[in-house]
């Protein structure tokens, strides 16, 4: 490569895609496919997002997937990005992670998000409680399902049984600066959903950064970004393949949901003006193409927010052009990790 390759461990975003021709066994045969290509190629670890009533996507039951995954592997790192805690009562949490902490040892990770992640009438399908007061509770949510993971305390009449004593890892998920906030006042690792909304990336970043309070477990903040990756061996096969998750999110716009649709020869007459720069705008953090191309664009996402870590949200229509996908993108990481002659950074990192 003739400029400095930059690129910090890798993980996997994956929300089970359901195809278009397809149905959601398939996406589920395919997301345990990718993750034991995924842990052979050296990927850091694999995370599952909770999503409901979504035609599209095959991540539900996240904690039953999880488990899913972790039996079909063997040492990488299992977790959800996220679970949405307003949907849950911490108890639960605490049960079904502790359970899959007993299961599968130190593998699994916890990642929390503070939206419902869904619409009203699904909300209120999920039957949260009266007692909840949704993302209102968040902090206090996050707090009691620290308590039951943790080691049982003197007179404590509620236990995760299995939970309690397990420690599993909670990561905080946000795309403002409210779980910046609240993840760095914790002491807790914090992962920023720019792969649909960038916009505060970089704000919220040097918010966590800056007023971060050490913990026993993470006494320096970690920050993980998460970005859209599409290679292939060419940047206009890169491009081809990218019209799938472009047509999904202008399908969004319209409020329009369904399987990711087949890649089309090119979006031109498919959406307005308006609509392009809207979908191109929640796309920003995205690196499509070759591999030059797709190494100088993550290259450069990585110097200017200098993430501890990229998790990779992949949607392929085709799943072994989504396999090829993420295994270019583990040659790059190879390369990236390898000595390399010093060179001037192009971009300074936050402070």
């Amino acid at each position: 490569m003739p400029f400095p390759l930059v690129l910090p461990p890798l993980s996997v975003l994956d929300l089970a895609p359901v195809v278009e021709g397809s149905h959601a066994a398939e996406a589920l045969k395919n997301s345990l496919d990718l993750a034991q290509h995924a842990e052979a190629w050296g990927y850091r670890r694999y995370w599952l997002a909770e999503h409901h009533n979504m035609a599209g996507l095959a991540c539900s039951a996240t904690a039953v997937l999880i488990g899913h995954i972790a039996a079909g592997t063997r040492h990488i790192r299992v977790g959800s990005g996220g679970v949405m805690l307003p949907n849950h009562a911490p108890l639960v949490v605490a049960e079904q992670f502790g359970t899959l902490a007993t299961l599968y040892g130190d593998r699994i990770d916890l990642g929390l998000g503070r939206a419902p992640g869904t619409d009203q009438p699904t909300m209120r399908a999920l039957r949260r409680t009266l007692l909840s007061n949704g993302e209102d509770s968040f902090p206090q949510d996050v707090l009691e399902l620290q308590a039951y993971l943790g080691e049982a305390r003197p007179g404590q009449s509620v236990q995760a049984i299995p939970g309690t004593g397990t420690q599993v890892p909670i990561w905080l998920l946000g795309s403002s600066l409210y779980s910046a906030q609240l993840a760095a006042y914790l002491g807790l690792p914090f992962a920023f959903a720019s792969h649909f909304a960038p916009d505060m990336l970089l704000q919220a970043l040097q918010v966590y950064r800056q007023t971060y309070w050490p913990s026993a477990r993470w006494p320096k903040p970690h920050a993980m970004v998460a970005v859209n990756v599409v290679a292939a061996a060419s940047d206009d096969e890169a491009a081809h393949l990218f019209t799938s998750l472009q047509q999904r999110f202008l399908g969004m716009r319209r409020g329009l949901r369904g399987p990711l649709p087949r890649p089309v020869d090119s979006m031109e007459g498919r959406w307005s003006e308006a609509e392009k720069a809207g979908v191109m705008q929640m796309l920003a953090l995205s690196a499509v193409g070759g591999p030059q191309q797709v190494a100088r664009q993550l290259s450069d996402i990585a110097l200017q927010t200098a993430a501890d870590e990229l998790i990779v949200a992949g949607a392929v229509h085709d799943h072994d052009a989504r396999l090829r996908s993420y295994q270019i993108l583990s040659t790059l990481r190879a390369l990236a990790a390898a000595p390399q002659p010093k060179a001037e950074a192009e971009h300074a990192p936050l402070a």
